[in-house]
């Protein structure tokens, strides 16, 4: 693969200082979902008498069943909004954070939706304790429009169901992402009797805000999900140009569109991909660009982990490609320190490799630590090499299995791989030494061209002052740096993360740092970067995860 050359030079202007307690439009997005509760509430004691109706026996299992429905009913709207892929919303929330939010509200309002059915049932039961089969015959089957909530109500169990994470590992994605659909039909299916069965509907605020609500959900669902995707994919036409084998299992997709730059695309952020190449292209996958983006091209890299993964080392040039985004904040716009410091685990180097190509910075102001399996799994290891030449980026490589399921850490040594610069430009490089920085400073960080990754000789080579010289140095393992002669080194046994992430990048409290893997990875990576001084606004990362 051609690495770009056009690498922004000019805009180098450093971020601003970081600002804690920025007032965004995350805030006041998160206020109105917890009013749209307590509106329900209100409206509930509007109608229902609120805790007093809870005195009168013979009513107060039907209350609690309605306000348990009542607010079942606003918790799956909000979920639904949560991911109605809207611009402003993703921008406030980022991605991450609003899948996680919607699975919160999703579980909660399952069990408030439990809770309603039962207490109903309960509510029936005891008015007619001699004809229970036929009060709940009719509550389920005959009564208006309760036939289509029972079934209604089984779909949306089967999909909470299939997102308990025991379940989700046992389904491939695109099976997953095909039942989850089918929650879209189960809301629609109990809305009916919402009105017409339900007392507190027929009051007429009652049922304005319900309409506005679910109205609101509807139009933002198929505006943002339907409609806009459908219109980027018939106006930038983007085809496959060209498809690279990376390493075993991993290949590089090209793809070539009509003014691509309209979509104000920013690298680290993914698109929804369907590819029309047979049966199966409207289940949709979500890839990350793997370069920076350009006018006319984008690229994504893809490994190999189920069926629609799988089609993209069979896809041909030509083949037309629809898409939905972009999405994703993992993006240089939220930086808030000149400094970066980059941390991918395998095909989470995606993001990261477009980051290195064209964020802003200086020479000396990006490392990037990437763990990935053995040699020949490293994706992008030349074009990063080559970036890291041509804009002063550390790298630091971890090989092979990680130390334990809770660590960051590569099992076996890793490996520094880094390039130096000097004012006079890449053609006159000389040998750096970086200062000490805490208790446990990191030895003299010398230079290399050939071989980067596997030398582990302390000795310079020899070379006229015009000309490279260096060598690069390995560490000792995880858990301990080896230094040289005449510096000092790492204590002996350096067990806790975060202490071994403060000796690879000293000074990370001051940078903003970027994170995309596994979950547990990001999550060891996350709590080791706190440990090491970064500031929680600082850590901004991407789950590979469904």
């Amino acid at each position: 693969m051609t690495l770009s050359t056009e690498l922004p030079r000019g805009q180098r202007t450093p971020p601003a200082p970081p600002r804690r307690g920025r007032f965004t439009l995350a805030d006041p997005l998160g206020a109105l979902a917890i009013l749209s509760v307590v509106a329900v509430v209100a409206l509930w004691v509007r109608n229902q008498g609120g805790p007093l109706s809870l005195t009168a026996s013979d009513r107060a299992t039907g209350s609690l069943g309605l306000l348990a429905g009542l607010l079942a009913s606003d918790l799956m709207i909000l979920q639904v909004v949560l991911l109605a892929r809207i611009p402003w919303v993703e921008r406030s929330w980022g991605h991450d954070l609003l899948t996680r939010r919607h699975r919160l509200v999703g579980f909660a309002s399952f069990w408030l939706m439990t809770a309603h059915v039962t207490l109903f049932a309960l509510e029936r039961s005891t008015r007619e304790p001699t004809a229970i089969p036929d009060a709940l015959l009719r509550l389920f089957v005959t009564d208006s429009w309760m036939l289509f909530a029972t079934v209604g109500t089984a779909l949306l169990i089967m999909v909470v169901v299939t997102s308990i994470r025991a379940a989700r590992r046992r389904l491939r994605y695109e099976s997953w992402h095909l039942l989850h659909i089918y929650s879209y039909a189960g809301i629609a299916a109990t809305f009916p009797h919402t009105f017409t069965d339900g007392a507190d509907f027929h009051e007429t605020w009652t049922r304005v805000y319900w309409w506005c609500l679910y109205g609101f959900a509807f139009a933002a669902t198929l505006l943002y999900r339907v409609a806009l995707p459908a219109w980027r994919s018939l106006y930038h036409r983007l085809r496959v140009e060209s498809v690279v084998t990376e390493v075993p299992g991993t290949v590089s997709v090209t793809l070539k569109g009509h003014r691509l730059d309209r979509m104000r695309t920013a690298s680290g952020q993914f698109f929804v991909w369907r590819f029309l190449d047979g049966p199966g292209w409207s289940r949709g996958n979500p890839y990350t660009l793997s370069a920076a983006p350009t006018p006319d091209r984008l690229r994504i890299t893809i490994k190999s982990v189920g069926d629609g993964s799988e089609r993209a080392a069979r896809l041909t040039p030509g083949t037309r490609a629809l898409i939905e985004g972009p999405y994703g904040t993992l993006t240089a716009r939220r930086r808030t320190h000149p400094g970066m410091l980059l941390m991918a685990a395998g095909i989470g180097i995606t993001p990261m490799r477009a980051l290195l190509e064209d964020a802003p910075y200086a020479p000396g102001e990006a490392t990037l630590i990437y763990r990935h399996g053995e040699d020949e799994h490293a994706v992008f290891a030349d074009e990063l090499r080559a970036i890291a030449a041509d804009r002063g980026v550390e790298l630091i490589l971890l090989p092979g299995p990680r130390r334990a399921d809770m660590s960051w850490q590569a099992a076996g040594p890793a490996h520094r791989d880094v390039t130096s610069w000097s004012a006079a430009g890449p053609a006159h490089l000389t040998d750096i030494s970086r200062p000490a920085t805490g208790p446990a400073r990191r030895a003299d960080t010398t230079w290399q061209t050939a071989d980067p990754a596997h030398r582990t000789d302390a000795s310079l080579q020899a070379a006229a002052s015009a000309h490279r010289v260096g060598t690069s140095r390995q560490i000792a393992g995880p858990a301990h740096l080896a230094g040289t002669p005449g510096h000092a080194t790492a204590p002996a046994h350096l067990d806790d993360d975060a202490q071994v992430l403060k000796n690879l990048v000293p000074d990370i409290a001051h940078r903003d740092i970027y994170v995309c893997g596994p979950p547990t990875w990001i999550t060891a990576v996350r709590k080791a970067a706190r440990g090491a001084g970064a500031h929680r606004d600082s850590i901004h990362t991407e789950e590979f995860a469904w």
